[in-house]
């Protein structure tokens, strides 16, 4: 059905599983009141109370005839979610490569996204689009870019009351807004740009806590290796070698504690196909290989959908991904 009002746009509410209604319920609850929209809030309660009427109707039968419980969770929402982005390789150059041994086991263990693809080259608008949904027009890597107070996941989560935390390897101090030191390349630093980011939540990855102190990571985390152990400079081998050792035990205790890691590129090695590596590992990731195409945009767009967050630049119009999760 479709619910339209004077002044609202429409909302489209279909008799289809619950994670419809579930979507439909969290962006009411997530509307910030102003004047002006005050109808349209009491317009589409009106409507889902209508949309619900039905549905018991509709889905009991569904549901009775299936044998199952109906649910109204369309994803997990994780304790914690670590994502890990390598640099400038292919998913030919990672998955089944012997060199990256690691990363395939947590793609045969795991949920490799088959058809995943970058935004363009180079690196830094790939990073921008993961972390707020847009390439903010660059076309080359820019130092400074002054993005702000543009939307972003990080002031997402911290304006819903979760938390949020940035991990660069050899980030020469908290909250530093150098462009480059030493392995470090602000490029690859997306948050650093936006003034709704507190700098106090950019921290060196020294500061990654120890696995007994794992509880303690924020509700989500970026980690970002130096160009050494980023595949940017060094080898896949070096690259995987740092993943194991670094992150190895994390992957181990998110599959018994609700949480997640991804591991995803910003780009490949430069081709127009521009297909990188994306996998998903931890709590109710279901294993498989999924042929389903997805972006940096999907990505986003499934995080904020985890959270009950706005969706924000180009990931309102990018599905999240909601076929690898074993409930």
């Amino acid at each position: 059905m479709t619910w339209t009002s004077t002044g609202c746009d429409p909302i489209t509410i279909g008799l289809t599983p619950a994670d419809t209604l579930n979507l439909a319920l969290r962006r009411v609850d997530a509307a910030p009141y102003t004047p002006g929209v005050r109808g349209c809030l009491a317009g589409v309660g009106r409507a889902l109370a209508v949309f619900a009427a039905v549905a018991v109707s509709v889905w009991g039968q569904v549901w009775a005839h299936d044998g199952v419980e109906p649910t109204a969770a369309a994803l997990p929402m994780f304790s914690h979610v670590v994502i890990v982005v390598e640099e400038n390789r292919s998913q030919a150059n990672i998955i089944g490569n012997p060199a990256a041994p690691f990363i395939n086991a947590l793609a045969a263990n795991g949920a490799m996204m088959a058809q995943s693809f970058a935004e363009t080259h180079p690196s830094e608008p790939n990073y921008l689009a993961m972390f707020a949904g847009s390439t903010f027009g660059l076309t080359k890597n820019t130092c400074p870019v002054d993005a702000g107070s543009t939307p972003n996941l990080a002031s997402e989560l911290l304006a819903a009351g979760h938390t949020f935390v940035g991990f660069a390897e050899d980030l020469p101090a908290v909250g530093s807004t150098v462009c480059g030191a030493g392995k470090y390349a602000r490029k690859h630093v997306p948050w650093v740009n936006f003034s709704n980011v507190p700098p106090t939540l950019s921290v060196p990855f020294s500061a990654f806590p120890q696995p007994e102190n794992y509880p303690s990571l924020p509700t989500v985390s970026f980690v970002i290796p130096n160009a050494d152990n980023d595949m940017h400079d060094g080898s896949v081998a070096a690259g995987d070698a740092w993943l194991n050792r670094e992150l190895s035990p994390y992957a181990n205790w998110a599959k018994a504690n609700n949480s997640l890691l991804i591991v995803t590129w910003d780009e490949d090695d430069g081709s127009s196909r521009n297909q990188i590596p994306t996998v998903f590992y931890g709590a109710h990731v279901q294993p498989g290989t999924y042929n389903e195409q997805i972006s940096h945009y999907n990505l986003l767009s499934t995080l904020e959908q985890m959270y009950g967050l706005p969706k924000t630049g180009n990931a309102m119009n990018a599905p999240p991904i909601t076929d690898i999760w074993s409930g």
